[in-house]
């Protein structure tokens, strides 16, 4: 949690971008696992609540009335009987006063006030909802349908929150910064543990326990696979085999809700062969490519297209890919080795905001969503600006049914060399993956400590640990 001021400061600004109305920020709720009093643990709260609020409490909601300029937390205090299970905990009110917040109400005064605010014909503002007891609320309170929740969700209140949250201050930074230096621990110990004989389900397990250890949890569901041509391969109970690749996807959410999201891609017996050098080295290529590409200014759907033209010269190369390289990427063909964008932004959320609407979050009037496939997949596509956190992960998917769809559709025949192709069917896939900050000039890598990726760095430390 950050200071008081940060808070207030943050609630007066969302204040000025909505202009009027009343706005309700919905905290989350326990989530049982299969009954009740079984919740889901680790709690996790609502990004935006906790960017506006910073209290990590379930059964809150936060309103502000921006033509009273009140602010008020909505929420019961726990009774004695969680408190003989559970521990006492802070009041709501105490709770409040730690964010700066005067004014407190138990749960069932939140009808009272939306209806005044109805009756009153003030607009009442709210974020798409994503939890079904959050849409059952809305419901209740306001009277509109879940289905129609997120065409009644605010764009004032959603445009206000992109603007704030995508621009990172620097104790955010700081922030993700920490929560890279976890993903070290998890990247560095998955790597350790690997070789032939362990399964992908341990070595996973592995890893999400040093989030927890030294976080708060995992920031995605850690994927570990020797399919790494599955976009998101969940570690099964497969056995490590001598001569496979591994894909490690995996990042942490630190004690303060800030994300990190690394991939890495190396051999099961630690030494790469050639032929998975030379595919590695292109997508070594083009993850350090957006360094020298990626300032203020630049659209991130340019830095993204730069880098499929970078990888399609190289396939070609290899014989993979023929004809006119830049033809191939405008005709969407790079998309058989490429099917997803370079990036999304990241911060509270591994792909940060994504809830309120990716049309919002990555893209705006200049720079819409592309229909293509592969480029469809493109979660962030506007110009970056100084403060902005986004991932940095091309890859290179060798995925076997996709081959065989296209081949038999004949798609792209002119880009595609289908033969050489079908002898990668065995290969899986590599993506190289790191969290960047936009700088005033350019941009920088996160984390203090690299986690090895450079061919030599990663079979000397698996070498040597």
């Amino acid at each position: 949690m950050f200071s008081k001021e940060t808070y207030v400061n943050r609630r007066t600004e969302l204040k000025k971008l909505v202009k009027k109305g009343v706005i309700l920020l919905f905290g989350n709720n326990e989530s049982p696992v299969n009954y009740p009093s079984n919740g889901y643990y680790p709690f996790r709260q609502d990004s935006s609540f906790l960017y506006y609020f910073g209290i990590n409490r379930d059964g809150l909601v936060g309103i502000i009335d921006i033509d009273e300029d009140t602010e008020t937390i909505v929420g019961n205090d726990i009774d004695i009987e969680d408190i003989v299970w559970f521990g006492s905990v802070d009041s709501v009110k105490e709770l409040a006063a730690s964010v700066g917040v005067s004014k407190t109400a138990p749960t069932k005064q939140l009808q009272v006030i939306c209806n005044e605010a109805l009756r009153q014909h003030k607009p009442v503002h709210f974020l798409p909802p994503y939890r079904f007891d959050t849409k059952l609320q809305i419901f209740d309170l306001l009277g509109i349908h879940p289905n129609q929740q997120k065409e009644a969700a605010s764009l004032e209140l959603i445009n206000a929150v992109i603007t704030m949250r995508s621009t990172k201050e620097q104790q955010e930074i700081d922030e993700i910064e920490n929560a890279c230096s976890i993903g070290y621990k998890m990247h560095t110990t998955a790597m350790r543990l690997t070789k032939p004989g362990l399964t992908e389900k341990y070595i996973g397990g592995q890893v999400d326990g040093v989030a927890h250890s030294y976080g708060a949890m995992v920031s995605f569901a850690t994927i570990y696979t020797q399919h790494g041509e599955i976009m998101h391969g969940a570690p099964r109970w497969d056995e490590l085999q001598d001569g496979r690749l591994v894909l490690c996807d995996a990042g942490a959410e630190n004690r303060n809700n800030y994300c990190s999201d690394n991939t890495r891609t190396y051999p099961v017996n630690g030494k790469f062969t050639q032929r998975q050098l030379d595919i590695y080295s292109i997508v070594e290529a083009c993850h350090d490519y957006v360094l020298n590409v990626a300032k203020p200014g630049v659209r991130y759907k340019d830095v993204h297209l730069a880098i499929c033209r970078l990888m399609a010269g190289k396939l070609k190369e290899l014989g993979l890919m023929k004809g006119d390289v830049d033809e191939a990427v405008n005709a969407g063909a790079h998309a058989m080795f490429l099917p997803h964008g370079l990036g999304h932004m990241m911060g509270m959320d591994v792909h940060d905001m994504e809830g309120l609407g990716q049309i919002y979050v990555g893209f705006d009037e200049e720079t819409r969503p592309s229909t293509q496939f592969g480029t469809n997949a493109l979660r962030m596509g506007r110009r970056l600006e100084e403060g902005f956190v986004v991932t940095d992960e091309p890859g290179i998917y060798f995925i076997p049914d996709l081959i065989d769809d296209w081949r038999a559709k004949g798609l792209h025949t002119d880009f595609i060399n289908y033969d050489v192709l079908e002898t990668y069917k065995d290969f899986g896939g590599i993506r190289i993956e790191d969290d960047v900050l936009i700088t005033a000039d350019g941009c920088r890598f996160l984390g203090k400590e690299r986690i090895p990726y450079h061919p030599k760095d990663v079979e000397e430390f698996m070498a040597n640990n």
